[in-house]
């Protein structure tokens, strides 16, 4: 048991936990009902339950939400059709998004499937350092397709200390 301030008021029955409880105009709160014995708090529950919804808030607040955005590519795509959906591609890795690349085979173009495979490896090197392949580019039907993560950025790396400028050299009075 545990009052309002912090301090253990030691084990005590249900009943009498209760009734200190009642008596202080708080209520009793079970903290962690599976140690033994378990562990009851006096508090005020709506003051605790806002605290807990305020906390949660904020936790959804800070979260970052990863979006896969899909850039489609044809076997017959042009050269600056190609790049400029890798520039897209590019600028949606920037953002902090996921990029399906996808690339649809149709009807004899399956006859051919290194030239779509050419390209999505061909879009992977493009990409190079603004993103890193989380999925390998593969078939599914008539669609291949690869994913293409951000690069985590690692948290603020510290200066190294500049080293102090050297002094330049006294003056000397002429003899």
């Amino acid at each position: 048991m545990i009052d309002e301030n912090g301090e253990q008021l030691g084990i005590m029955p249900p009943y009498e936990a209760l009734k200190v409880a009642r008596e202080r105009g708080l209520d009793l709160v079970e903290v962690s009902p599976n140690a033994v014995p378990p562990v009851c708090r006096i508090q005020d529950y709506g003051r605790y339950l806002y605290e807990k919804e305020k906390s949660e808030r904020a936790a959804r607040k800070r979260q970052k939400v990863i979006v896969v955005k899909e850039v489609k590519f044809s076997v017959t795509v042009d050269e600056h059709d190609y790049q400029t959906k890798k520039n897209q591609a590019v600028r949606f890795l920037n953002e902090g998004d996921k990029v399906k690349a996808s690339l649809r085979f149709r009807g004899r173009q399956m006859a051919h499937r290194e030239l779509g495979y050419n390209i999505i490896n061909r879009l992977i090197q493009d990409v190079g350092d603004a993103g890193v392949v989380e999925f390998m580019p593969r078939m599914e039907g008539t669609i291949l397709h690869a994913i293409l993560a951000p690069v985590k950025k690692d948290a603020a790396k510290p200066k190294p200390p500049v080293p102090p400028s050297p002094q330049p050299p006294a003056q000397r009075p002429p003899a």
